[in-house]
């Protein structure tokens, strides 16, 4: 009989270790599919939560409009089009075609909305913005650095113009603004400065009436810019009026501040200014003098006019009194005329009186 063997402790638990990593591996390996399965559900789970559900609610502001696409496509108001709507009537059949745009949905201020993953978004801020009239958003080194527009007047004569316009988002043609046009305010800015150069290069001032011929001749085109620019605003604003329907901006005011002639001949343009100041005040007071003759004439007349009437009163009375007194019999108008020989001889001193021989 051989003797027992006794085992180290050390190994003894070293081979009980092992023996326990071996079982536990076997069982990991076995459940190691199970496990991923379930993260990959519970991983799904918490993206469309994220996405979907948190990701997909929004909000819009006061000062926003939104317009909300599905697959690409804005949702539309069926058989509904911008050129129904009064925005269309600075048009004309031509243009109606060209910008025919379809009306879209457009989510109003407030919220919480929500949107589906393959749905997007567009906010636009439809607040009121001023820019300067000479700013060119693609090139923003055009025109002196966007802060002068040069334009030619019709004398032949280069004029710089500054000032600045109003505009606005039209919530009425946000088809237009979002996918109609790749770049709108450039093609405002651009339209607006084509307008502005064709109008000055024409611009005549409307006839004074009360000018004469020497006064009206001695005018030149800076200075009937500068004499009607309210009216030259007008003209800017009747002119573009079609933006909205064109491009989805509406351009809320125009404001011309200031032109400015070149440096060359700003002297001689005041020499000319002064010269026709002049001429101006004499036609003018001598106007007004001959308006002060002719209301004193007209005066005078009138008041001789009303003596004559007055001489005439009485005599008209007189002969409705007596035809009245004729009506009514011989002998009324006898006693009538006796009554006022009477009256006649009380005032007279003397009284010579016709006999019959």
């Amino acid at each position: 009989m051989s003797p027992p063997v006794k085992l180290d402790k050390f190994k003894l638990s070293k081979f009980k270790l092992s023996k326990f990593k071996l079982s536990t591996f076997k069982r990991s390996k076995e459940t190691r599919p199970m496990d991923i399965l379930i993260g990959i559900i519970i991983g799904f789970g918490a993206w469309f939560v994220a996405r979907c559900v948190v990701g997909g609610i929004y909000t819009v502001n006061q000062s926003e409009r939104a317009v909300k696409t599905t697959f690409g496509r804005a949702e539309r108001i069926q058989g509904a089009f911008t050129t129904m709507l009064p925005i269309a009537d600075a048009l004309n059949d031509e243009e109606k075609l060209r910008y025919k745009y379809p009306q879209v949905r457009v989510i109003q201020p407030g919220g919480p909305y929500f949107k589906l993953p393959w749905q997007k978004i567009y906010k636009v801020s439809v607040a009121t913005q001023t820019v300067s009239m000479a700013f060119d958003p693609e090139t923003p080194s055009a025109n002196k650095g966007g802060t002068m527009v040069e334009a030619v007047t019709k004398d032949q004569l280069n004029t710089g113009l500054t000032g600045q316009i109003r505009y606005g988002v039209s919530e009425r043609n946000l088809y237009a603004y979002l996918f109609g046009v790749k770049f709108p305010i450039a093609h405002v800015m651009g339209y607006f400065i084509s307008v502005l150069r064709e109008r000055v290069a024409t611009f005549e001032a409307p006839p004074d009436p009360n000018a004469g011929a020497i006064a009206a001749g001695g005018a030149i085109s800076i200075n009937d810019l500068r004499k009607n620019l309210r009216d030259l605003n007008e003209h800017m604003m009747q002119e573009c009026r079609s933006s909205e329907a064109r491009y989805g901006i509406v351009l809320d005011a125009s404001l011309i501040t200031e032109i400015d002639p070149p440096s060359d001949v700003e002297s001689a343009l005041a020499a000319i200014n002064t010269a026709h100041n002049m001429v101006s005040s004499d036609i003018s007071l001598a106007q007004a003098g001959a308006d002060q003759r002719i209301e004193q004439s007209k005066r005078a007349a009138e008041i001789e006019t009303l003596k004559a009437q007055a001489e005439v009163q009485p005599l008209v009375s007189l002969a409705s009194q007596l035809t009245d007194l004729k009506k009514i019999g011989e002998g009324a108008l006898r006693a009538y005329v006796r009554n006022v020989r009477l009256g006649l001889f009380s005032q007279a001193q003397q009284v010579v009186q016709e006999t019959k021989r």
